[in-house]
């Protein structure tokens, strides 16, 4: 690097800085004299009045203490003779006060003798025996008052009284400290009006280059790398500057570079359908995808810079240095009230070539339906296994039965064919209804649709139950007269009735109510069909859609159910597009709702 000349170095300039810096030292000491000097004069003028005062202070005591003949002068007379030869300009007034705190001589205001003294500073000098001074504003001129008690003899013995002294401390000191503040302050005024123009000529020349590598940085911080720092001379500033330039251009290669990969980088991420999410040697999110956030339901801002063992909710089982170390893939609940969510989620260590464990990379796999698949097919294959085995259990025990000679025994034999059959037909409806519900999850189930009129429609499958019930049970019918029109598949939707209608017959008590409600709601029609028998657990009401389940296993397989007439008819109902669900009370009943969607017209006859 070339030498810097010395007459355009850094040097000088801050050499001349530290001149102009000894200037203004110089108008400190004038300020720092100023006020001492001020502190003197101030001194001066207490000291001379004092010395006054004092003198004054012997003829006061000897005229209050001078025995007196008729033919002599009174003590006010003789005061006053005392006082009148104290002549100032800078004495204002003069006052006697006897210890009673009566004024018996004034140097300038004869009216007040023997007046009682008002002044509070006077009492308590005369109290406390000891000479009190102020300094008060009068008129806009400070006044300094001196009030110094005075004994019998000397300073000893019992306060006899007291002389009150009002000087004009204004003009013999303030106006002269004023006109010399004048003075010092013009002094001061010219030499920083030259310490100014001085400055500005000589800063300009270090401030001007650094002022617009400053420029250049702010404009390097937005990403704008094509702007160079002018160079004005050869001295340590230029250096700077010519180095500032070649940063400049190695930052934007750098910077061109690096936006290239990130690009490449937030493309990656953006489009993968896995979440990633990676964090610092510590452990703390540093980068996080919108898949992940979706996936863990939470806002960047609170994710960012938090530990990953407590976004992951890990912190209870695994520390980061186990995240670290884990080979396999842990799958993470994440399922709430309302949403279930299982994540698959597989680490990587992110290494230096040194082996420094630099963070880790998290990918959040949604294995939610997968899970919820394999579920539903544990549960299906477990509830079609046992659902098959009980009636083939029963049909092989009969079977062997006879093979075993009871088919010679004409009471025993009929009745266990009969039996026989009654199993198979059970398992045969089974798989009827499986098939129906694997359809219809195919969507290959058809409607064969038909506009009908709904009351006479319900009605006919209210009296077919009505005629061939066997059991005492009372129907009860809540029917608009207004006739309302549905397009539905006629054979379905009997199918659906049946179902929840032969439910309501097996858990109605004799002597039982079965209600059927139809009204209007929203443009639909409401369907309702009521039971009053054992009534279903609220925390299972939700669940009796559901394949295969039953509220009361045992007895409902002895009533001949397969567990799967409420699933087909939510299903059907459902392709009819209208809901179904249920509302029960324990031991009180339970009533089934579902809604079909009304006809603007009738569109139709019925047939």
């Amino acid at each position: 690097m070339q030498k810097v000349n010395f007459f355009k170095s850094i040097h000088l300039k801050v050499v001349l800085i530290y001149i102009l810096l000894i200037l203004i030292a110089i108008q400190i000491i004038g300020i720092y004299f100023a006020r001492e000097l001020e502190t003197k004069m101030i001194d001066n003028f207490e000291t001379s009045i004092q010395d006054r005062i004092n003198l004054v202070e012997v003829n006061v005591r000897e005229e209050f203490l001078r025995n007196r003949d008729e033919n002599d002068l009174t003590v006010e007379q003789s005061l006053r003779s005392v006082l009148s030869g104290l002549d100032s300009e800078d004495i204002i007034e003069v006052q006697v006060i006897d210890n009673r705190y009566r004024i018996r001589a004034s140097s300038s205001n004869q009216s007040i003798v023997g007046q009682r003294s008002a002044n509070e500073l006077a009492q308590e000098a005369i109290m406390a025996g000891t000479p009190y001074q102020q300094v008060y504003d009068y008129e806009g001129n400070r006044i300094w008052v001196l009030v110094q008690p005075f004994s019998a003899f000397s300073n000893q013995g019992e306060v006899i009284g007291a002389l009150l002294v009002k000087a004009d401390i204004e003009e013999q000191v303030y106006e002269q400290m004023s006109q010399i503040n004048s003075i010092l302050a013009g002094a001061t005024a010219v030499a920083l009006l030259i310490t100014a123009v001085l400055g500005v000529l000589i800063a300009r020349t270090i401030s001007l280059p650094i002022s617009d590598m400053r420029r250049q940085a702010q404009t390097m911080a937005k990403g704008n790398f094509s702007r160079k720092v002018k160079i004005y001379g050869d001295d340590e500033i230029g250096q700077l500057a010519k180095a500032f330039n070649n940063l400049t251009n190695r930052l934007q290669e750098s910077q061109q570079s690096t936006e290239s990969e990130r690009r490449k980088l937030a493309s990656v991420l953006s489009n993968m359908t896995d979440g990633v999410l990676s964090t610092d040697r510590r452990g703390r999110i540093n980068l996080i995808n919108n898949t992940a956030l979706t996936l863990l339901n939470v806002p960047r801002e609170t994710v960012l810079g938090r530990p990953v063992t407590e976004v992951l909710q890990l912190e209870e089982e695994y520390s980061f240095e186990d995240l670290i170390h884990m080979k396999e893939a842990l799958n993470l609940d994440f399922s709430t009230a309302d949403d279930s969510t299982v994540l698959r989620t597989s680490f990587s260590v992110i290494q230096k070539e040194t082996g420094f464990v630099n963070g880790l990379i998290a990918v959040l796999h949604d294995n939610t339906e997968q899970e919820r698949i394999d579920v539903e097919r544990r549960e299906f294959v477990a509830n079609v296994s046992h659902e098959l085995r009980t009636p083939l259990t029963t049909m092989r025990s009969y079977l062997e039965a006879l093979a075993e000679g009871a088919w010679e025994d004409k009471e025993i034999a009929p009745m266990f064919l009969n039996v026989t059959q009654t199993e198979t037909e059970r398992m045969i409806r089974l798989v009827n209804d499986l098939l129906q519900l694997s359809k219809m999850d195919a969507e290959e189930s058809d409607l064969n649709k038909e506009v009908v009129e709904f009351n006479r429609f319900f009605n006919r499958i209210i009296d077919r139950f009505e005629m061939s019930k066997s059991q005492n049970v009372l129907f009860k019918r809540k029917l608009p007269d207004k006739a309302y029109f549905v397009e539905i598949d006629t054979d379905k939707l009997t199918q659906v009735i049946d179902n929840i209608i032969s439910n309501a017959l097996k858990y109605s008590p004799e002597g039982g109510t079965i209600r059927f409600d139809v009204s209007l709601r929203n443009d639909e029609l409401l369907v309702r069909i009521a039971d009053q028998g054992m009534g279903i657990p609220k925390e299972n009401v939700e669940r009796i859609f559901e394949r295969f389940y039953r509220v009361d296993r045992a007895r409902s397989r002895a009533m001949g159910g397969t567990g799967l007439g409420l699933a087909i008819a939510k299903e059907m109902i459902k392709f009819h597009g209208g809901d179904i669900w249920a509302e029960s009370r324990e031991g009180k009943g339970t009533s089934i709702f579902f809604t079909l969607p009304i006809e603007s017209e009738d569109g139709g006859e019925w047939e």
